[in-house]
């Protein structure tokens, strides 16, 4: 560390992203990531390149490229064949040092939430946790302001700079990282102005993956630098690995969702019970909002919303959601979102593309059928 000086921000350049892979095999937030850092690098004017740590796992990397990455650094050797904390940490912490990425991504999975802070603690730099939204350009940020916040028009027209010990900053150039505060009741942007590489985990399923470009991938570039790992550096054995047999609900994969909101209050197992039956005539699953999940309704693995997943499905259908900001961000992306709330002024029917003003214990039924009956003429 005595030669890596992190407050030279001139001597980073480019941006990268930590892909994740398991018994060799690529997970779906990589792509996500790789298709939003290139984004990112653009914006920059940079390279984006991949990060992928693991044993034999080269002939992963060339599919990166397809998604984006300019180039893919691919870090070999059988001790990182299982994911440990000491020797992932070191191994990329090295790399860094060498190399000097000025943003770096990480997946907020397991793993990722479990690395990002090692090594950002390392390096000596700022880490974003759970970010839900990443920006550079300025322009770029304000839109997204002006669509998804309550700011003032006249507050967002005149952001320039940022208040770093006591100077003003320009923030032009630094990664612009949102996340939910305070339980997911506000949307903080946070910026690292001072030391780099600038770091940020990102929650699964907030970034759209973009189509494979198989020419891109023919194109990437494949570096390996020399890993200088030992079984000192490793403080920890992982013995066996053991997986557990436990049935959640894919809310990121699904093609139809049918969340529940606090209207089924006056009946939580029968307005469940029709959620579940739409979702079946849909081939779909069912979420909830995250009242639903507080109050005990629902498991947590079935929340949407900013403190839970954020989902693209093709058919968004909210029944009893009034479409608090915190939800809306976790859903307003949806190719189509059916509303049924008995509220007239509900917010969700502000980005609703079809919306139903009434009692949804009694029009969910004639959805439902309506349904069967159309697949039945088929």
């Amino acid at each position: 560390m005595a030669t890596f000086n992190n407050t030279d921000l001139a001597a980073f350049k480019d941006v990268w992203v930590f892909c994740e892979q398991r018994q060799g095999k690529l997970m779906p937030t990589d792509f996500e990531l790789i298709s939003e850092g290139r984004k990112l690098a653009d914006e920059l004017g940079v390279k984006l390149c991949g990060l992928l740590l693991g044993d034999n796992v080269e002939g992963l990397a060339k599919e990166l490229g397809g998604y984006g990455a300019d180039e893919v650094i691919v870090c070999e050797s059988p001790l990182l064949n299982v994911y440990t904390t000491d020797a992932y940490a070191k191994v990329i912490c090295d790399v860094i040092e060498e190399m000097k990425p000025e943003a770096f991504l990480i997946g907020a999975t397991n793993i990722g939430r479990d690395l990002g802070p090692r090594c950002a603690a390392r390096l000596h730099t700022g880490l974003c946790a759970d970010c839900t939204h990443l920006d550079v350009d300025m322009d770029i940020y304000k839109d997204f302001l002006r669509e998804s916040s309550t700011l003032a028009p006249e507050k967002i027209d005149g952001m320039k700079t940022a208040k770093v010990l006591g100077e003003d900053h320009d923030v032009s150039r630094d990664l612009k990282m949102t996340r939910p505060a305070f339980g997911g009741h506000l949307m903080a942007t946070i910026i690292c102005p001072r030391f780099r590489p600038t770091m940020a985990t990102v929650r699964p399923g907030v970034m759209k993956k973009a189509p494979f470009d198989q020419a891109k991938a023919d194109a990437c570039k494949i570096v390996k630098p020399v890993v200088k790992l030992t079984e000192d550096d490793i403080d920890t054995e992982v013995v066996e690995v053991v997986k557990a047999a436990k049935k959640l609900v894919d809310l990121i994969g699904a093609d139809f969702i049918v969340s529940v909101g606090r209207g089924i209050s006056k009946d939580v197992e029968g307005g469940i019970k029709l959620a579940e039956e739409l979702a079946a005539e849909l081939g779909g699953v069912v979420g909830g909002s995250r009242a639903t999940i507080d109050s005990g309704w629902l498991s947590a693995d079935h929340q949407v919303g900013q403190t839970g997943k954020t989902v693209h499905p093709k058919v968004y259908v909210a029944l009893g959601i009034s479409g608090a900001i915190q939800h809306k961000a976790g859903m307003q992306d949806s190719e189509c979102i059916i509303a049924v709330n008995k509220n007239e002024t509900a917010p969700i029917f502000e980005i609703a593309d079809y919306g139903i003003c009434g009692d949804l214990f009694k029009v969910t039924p004639m959805l439902t059928e309506a349904i069967r009956a159309a697949k039945a003429a088929k």
